[in-house]
């Protein structure tokens, strides 16, 4: 049986995986590619409607303000209810 050329490559790939370092960088990525999917699905970003590289930046940084703002709110907590 004969080794496929590109088998060091899928060997080095492989003992990568195993390190900490790959495990935090998965996560990281995991929480990036979820603010997207947020952006895309709720905030339908999945088109940019303004033309251009700077309409593109200001609907892209206006959505991301929206998204950061929606976070904001989620951190203050509600108030308790007064009863006479």
């Amino acid at each position: 049986m004969t080794r496929s050329i590109h088998e060091g490559a899928r060997d080095f790939a492989r003992d990568i995986v195993k390190t900490d370092a790959y495990v935090v960088s998965r996560r990281e990525r995991k929480k990036v590619e979820m603010l997207f999917a947020h952006l895309k699905r709720i905030l339908k970003l999945d088109r940019l409607r303004l033309r251009g590289p700077n309409g593109a930046r200001d609907e892209f940084l206006l959505a991301a303000t929206a998204q950061n703002l929606r976070k904001l709110a989620k951190l203050i907590p509600s108030p308790t209810p007064v009863i006479a």
